[in-house]
């Protein structure tokens, strides 16, 4: 396993792995990666983004 920490897609709201975060549904493609045949730019192709968790 690498140390080198992943960087953040446009859509993340932290980098990932951060506490308090997790992953969850790129609201623009939906989890699929793309958007009009290409990569999606919110979530870099991966259909997942990083959001803040819980709390109140």
């Amino acid at each position: 396993m690498s140390d080198t920490p992943t960087p953040p897609s446009a859509g993340d709201e932290a980098t990932p792995g951060t506490p308090g975060t997790g992953e969850n549904v790129c609201p623009d493609c939906r989890g699929s990666g793309r958007l009009n045949e290409a990569p999606c730019p919110t979530c870099d192709g991966t259909g997942v983004v990083t959001e803040g968790i819980g709390g109140g």
